[in-house]
């Protein structure tokens, strides 16, 4: 199959790479244009149009598609099967979904309905969820509402976070492509709508994962552990406080059980539990901080200008006091 593929963040590049090496022929890459980056402003290019240049591969990197006719045009004379999208980063316009012959697919990372739109991935840690997935779906204008050609799930491990579930997706993605694309060209004499799912008879709740802002960064310590963990996990490793007026974020934690808060040997002072507050030190481990309910142990941290440290020697670097207080 002729195969254009349409990406940009490192997420995509595994899916571009088990495209490239099989049997198929990726004809031409399009991923958003070169941004600056770097403190000098230098233009870097996305991973995946370095993946594409370094295979070799024709790249487009156009910063309008929608009513982009010469950009269209060059489009059309390719004569591709099909287009392969996964994280390009815009939505393609219906005079864009109608070029390929047998249609635009992309890779969605959840469980579609659930979590629609720009940041599946993190939504779905920061809401707690047992399982994630990747659903394969025929492209149409609505934002993620096409029909389901394939998906698959996996549990979602307490010890997972963006970084962790990203890779896990990106490499699910890569896998379900392969399939779909075989399954497509097997039966591209039929009516391929046929093997179609709609999605709204999979039986889960639509649900839109919005783009993260710059807030849903901070962390409220007056929220229960649970949701500050999410939290963490899910916005991994940008999910930050302030500590002595300097950004301060936060790697890894772990909840203090309640016999452990109460343990007279851990010396906590009980008297300081308004939320975010330095209640106690354990040596070796990190700095245990109050919260809503059952207090934190921060074991992991990146302070502003210094490298990531952890336990005895983040109580080193912060010299931390009893009372002092971590600001949202």
């Amino acid at each position: 199959m002729r195969i254009i593929f349409w990406g940009t963040p490192e997420y995509s590049v595994a899916s571009l790479n088990i495209l490239n090496e099989s049997d198929h022929e990726v004809i031409a890459v399009i991923s958003q244009p070169d941004k600056k980056r770097s403190r000098g402003k230098q233009l870097v290019s996305s991973p995946v149009k370095a993946f594409a240049n370094n295979e070799k591969i024709p790249v487009f990197t156009p910063k309008i598609i929608k009513g982009n006719n010469d950009f269209i045009n060059e489009l059309k004379s390719l004569s591709c099967d099909l287009f392969i999208v996964i994280a390009y980063g815009k939505i393609l316009p219906k005079e864009i979904l109608g070029i390929p012959k047998y249609g635009c697919w992309n890779a969605h990372a959840s469980l579609l309905p659930k979590w629609r739109g720009a940041a599946p991935i993190q939504w779905s840690l920061l809401e707690g969820d047992d399982f994630s997935g990747v659903g394969i779906m025929k492209m149409e204008e609505g934002l993620d509402t096409g029909d389901v050609l394939l998906e698959d799930k996996i549990k979602i491990e307490e010890d997972d976070n963006l970084i962790t579930l990203s890779e896990k997706l990106s490499n699910l993605s890569a896998t379900l492509f392969m399939a779909a694309i075989s399954k497509l060209e097997i039966n591209k004499d039929q009516n391929i709508n046929s093997f179609l799912t709609k999605q709204i008879s999979l039986g889960r709740e639509i649900k839109y994962a919005r783009m993260i802002k710059k807030e849903d960064y901070k962390i409220d310590w007056g929220n229960n552990p649970i949701e500050i963990s999410r939290k963490i996990k899910g916005l991994y490793p940008r999910a930050n406080t302030t500590f002595r007026g300097k950004n301060l974020k936060i790697i890894k934690i772990r909840i203090l059980g309640s016999s452990e808060f109460t343990d007279k040997n851990n010396n906590f002072n009980s008297d300081l539990l308004k939320a975010g507050t330095i209640i106690g030190v354990i040596e070796n481990e990190g700095i245990v901080i109050s919260t809503k309910t059952n207090p934190i142990i921060v074991i992991e941290a990146k302070l502003e200008g210094k490298n990531i440290s952890s336990k005895m020697q983040l109580i080193q670097q912060l010299q931390p006091i009893v009372g002092e207080k971590f600001s949202d």
